[in-house]
């Protein structure tokens, strides 16, 4: 009865991990928004160039387009609250604000493993079938898998959300410096049985399921690359590392933190549960734009060219 009392009577939950971060917290704050900075601006334009150039309507392209406008999804949900936290000294956040931020961050990551999916499927359809490849795989048809995505995604997080919503919570720590599902589940004084049967479900679903389906199609891929002309091989492999480069990281990474929690996360420390955290969420958010900003030629050309303009334009 004492339990569900305090339940009642919570209004905020205390951050640990920005306690932990407050003997240097401008410097970690300043370091948080030149990152967020960052991040929107490269995001920014890699959008605007593939929105702006008809070349660069394609496929491939539209993709990228969706993978790092969901990464200022992401960053958003966390990075600036991160920020505004460390210069105010504040570690608190309301169950409202804690629950908005987890769906924020684990909405990104879902929709960015899919995305990878499907462009690991949209590379194997242009290496595997050159001559069909704009009748089997269309922009209306891009656009249509990531509106999918989406809606799937919103769908199921949600339920994920109003599963924590019901729970009955009786701490008010939390060893971190953002909101997850978990970390709420993990402070509940009543069986989330049904919560972890979810939230496993769904996470192996996902990932098996993405795992599965990009491994076959790099294979795939790699057995088309061998029967094409030494040109189309170079590029079509460049491509496919890309690709590998950056799915494989981010897989690593959030899944990394992802499993924390499930794998007696809960006697891990808080300093610990910040490094993870914080490390890989912002390595999963940086590296996309990065790489594929560097390593997509057509597209780096055009931001250099984009860039160049909006210099020129303001002298």
């Amino acid at each position: 009865m004492n339990n569900i009392s305090m339940a009642f009577n919570i209004q905020d939950y205390v951050l640990l991990g920005l306690k932990e971060m407050e003997h240097l917290r401008y410097f970690y704050s300043v370091v948080a928004l030149v990152i967020y900075l960052s991040i929107i601006s490269l995001c920014m334009l890699i959008v605007y160039v593939v929105w702006r150039e008809h070349s660069l309507h394609e496929p491939m392209y539209i993709f990228i387009g969706n993978l790092v406008g969901n990464v200022m999804v992401g960053s958003s949900a966390f990075l600036p609250k991160l920020a505004i936290d460390l210069i105010s000294g504040s570690s608190t956040i309301s169950l409202a604000g804690c629950l908005t931020q987890a769906f924020g961050i684990q909405t990104f990551a879902s929709v960015e493993i899919i995305t990878f999916t499907i462009m690991a499927f949209d590379r194997y359809l242009a290496v595997g079938f050159p001559l069909r490849y704009h009748s089997l795989m269309t922009n209306r048809k891009a656009l249509l898998s990531l509106a999918i995505t989406w809606v799937m995604i919103f769908i199921f997080r949600l339920i994920g959300i109003m599963l924590v919503v019901r729970l009955t919570l009786c701490g008010s720590s939390i060893n971190n410096v953002y909101c997850e599902t978990m970390s709420l589940i993990r402070l509940a004084c009543v069986s989330t049985a049904v919560n972890d049967i979810y939230g496993t479900t769904w996470t192996l679903m996902l990932v098996i399921g993405s795992l599965m389906t990009v491994i076959y199609c790099y294979i795939q891929t790699f057995r088309a690359c061998l029967e094409i002309s030494v040109k189309t091989n170079h590029k079509a492999i460049h491509t496919l590392v890309t690709h590998i480069i950056t799915y494989s990281s981010f897989m690593v990474t959030t899944l990394f933190v992802s499993f924390r929690y499930r794998l007696n996360g809960g006697y891990l420390s808080t300093v610990t549960h910040v490094a993870i955290s914080l490390g890989g969420l912002t390595i999963a958010v940086t590296l996309n734009p990065l790489i594929y900003g560097i390593r997509t030629e057509a597209l780096k050309t055009r931001m250099i060219h984009t860039l160049k303009e909006i210099i020129q334009k303001n002298i």
